[in-house]
């Protein structure tokens, strides 16, 4: 999860203190689709959850 929470913050800087859209933050990360990094945070909190029971 914290590979996800990383890049959420990095998008927010890039957005808010740079002004890029959020597909030019995006693009500025390497990152193709906003629903991977969102994939990939749900995948981590589902392996949390799992490990933790």
């Amino acid at each position: 999860m914290a590979d996800g929470t990383n890049h959420e913050m990095a998008l927010d800087i890039l957005r808010c203190h740079l002004g890029m859209s959020k597909e030019e933050a995006l693009e500025e990360l390497g990152i193709s689709d906003a629903e991977s990094v969102e994939q990939q945070v749900l995948n981590a909190q589902s392996k949390l959850a799992r490990d933790t029971k």
